[in-house]
């Protein structure tokens, strides 16, 4: 099932179960997918997965730049509607690493690309960010990899 297939199934379930959050985050995915299919620049190209990940790792993050503003602001309401469709989005991520594993994933990747110094914290970081696509943030990647060079 493509990304796009699941969405409209996931879609169709919210509303049978009459389930507010999860029906209005999954149309937020629908109307971005739309947003892609007639977007001048990727316009007749497939929604790769990783593609949809990056799309749906976007919206998280709004999300949570807005949670962060909504509980500066003492917004509790608002906070919950963030953390509910946060909840739902992560849904349709891959399971994100723990530190260790991340850890362990990045020491194996400064000696593949060759690194020793933290000037070669850009070619570290490029690489991960490829290869860890939806399963940790650029912020956490970006920090392990100079902890790691710093060393």
């Amino acid at each position: 099932m493509t990304f796009p297939e699941k969405i409209n199934h996931d879609l169709k379930e919210a509303m049978k179960a009459k389930n507010e959050v999860a029906l209005r985050t999954v149309r937020a995915i629908k109307a971005e997918i739309l947003l892609y299919n007639t977007d001048e620049k990727t316009r007749g190209t497939e929604l790769t997965e990783d593609k949809a990940i990056g799309m749906v790792q976007k919206m998280v993050k709004k999300r949570k730049d807005s949670l962060g503003i909504y509980e500066k602001q003492n917004r509790a309401d608002l906070a919950i509607i963030e953390k509910a469709e946060i909840a739902v989005l992560e849904h349709y991520l891959p399971k994100a690493l723990s530190a260790n594993e991340l850890e362990a994933f990045l020491k194996d990747l400064i000696a593949e690309v060759g690194a020793t110094s933290p000037k070669d914290m850009g070619k570290v970081i490029g690489a991960a960010n490829k290869k860890l696509a939806g399963k940790a943030e650029g912020a956490v990647i970006s920090a392990a990899v100079k902890k790691l060079l710093t060393v």
